[in-house]
């Protein structure tokens, strides 16, 4: 297999999977290092995509599937390996090292690994991890059918969570930090329309607790200072994500959360590197907008 490409893309979401269909049409050499199971970054945990243009009720999985295909009709080259560092980033030729001691090499990097879910770091919460916390109702939803949950968070990601149990459990509880919801008005209307959901508003989660699996909740009502206890079986997490850039920390120029400060056609502070998608600073994070990154980020370094 040939090492020296003009382009690396390291990352599968909508973003590195745009960026490889772009950069097959401008007839690069390139390669897409991805380290997951499937392509289709974060996509692959959402249950129902209703706001991706021309693919309204699509399940995020087939989505996903799908853009990996239309990158792969275009002759575009995947390899299942993890990367575990960047070098040389200022030279012409820059370096990028897998796990396996593998060593690629390219003039320009797209750097798209996105975000992964944040955490409440609370107590309990690790301890519990798998058995009752869960980061996403898409994929462990099926096992709490007819029980009480939680979903912490007042984002999109929270609503379309909070709807996609309420069809299958007993009670769903949205517990947020603040007294008004941050997501899409039409996912509000979904969630008030579910007549076994409850909102618990300005309250934190203060402690997960259980015997073997999650059993309650310690909660403190930020308003009221007043602390309570929530019986739930199982809590979903859904208060933001955080940048998984590790691979340029200290390289190029990050924000205060290690988001990478790049333009709008992607370019960081570096020639030839380039952030697109979730991983890059920006004011909206959608499939649609890392989607535009990766397209975006292969114009700049063909231009």
């Amino acid at each position: 297999m040939d090492t020296q490409f003009d382009l690396i893309i390291i990352g599968s979401g909508p973003a590195g999977l745009s960026a490889a269909v772009y950069a097959a049409r401008a007839g690069l050499s390139f390669i897409v290092l991805e380290s997951a199971y499937a392509s289709g970054g974060q996509v692959l945990n959402t249950h129902e995509v209703d706001n991706y243009l021309g693919l309204c009720g699509m399940n995020g999985f087939e989505m996903g599937m799908k853009f990996r295909e239309h990158a792969e009709t275009l002759g575009t080259e995947f390899v299942n390996k993890k990367v575990s560092a960047i070098n040389n980033i200022e030279e012409i030729q820059k370096e990028v090292v897998c796990e396996d001691g593998s060593v690629y090499h390219a003039k320009n990097i797209i750097l798209a690994t996105g975000a992964v879910p944040a955490r409440l770091d609370v107590p309990g919460e690790e301890e519990y991890r798998g058995k009752g916390v869960s980061y996403c109702a898409a994929c462990d939803g099926n096992f709490f059918k007819g029980r009480r949950v939680a979903v912490v968070g007042g984002g999109d990601t929270a609503l379309e969570d909070a709807v996609y149990l309420a069809r299958m459990c007993e009670k769903v509880y949205v517990i947020h930090r603040r007294d008004v919801f941050r997501g899409a008005k039409s996912l509000e209307d979904k969630l008030y329309a579910c007549d076994n959901v409850d909102v618990l508003w300005d309250t934190v989660v203060e402690q997960i607790r259980g015997a073997d699996v999650v059993q309650s909740l310690s909660l403190m009502n930020t308003r009221l200072n007043m602390p309570g206890t929530l019986r739930v079986d199982g809590v979903f997490i859904a208060v933001g994500t955080r940048p998984v850039s590790n691979l340029l920390a200290g390289k190029v120029l990050m924000d205060e959360r290690g988001y990478i400060v790049a333009n709008e056609n992607c370019v960081t502070n570096i020639a030839g590197i380039y952030a697109a998608g979730d991983v890059r600073k920006k004011n909206f994070r959608q499939i649609i907008t890392a989607a535009s990154d990766g397209a975006n980020a292969v114009n700049a370094l063909i231009l």
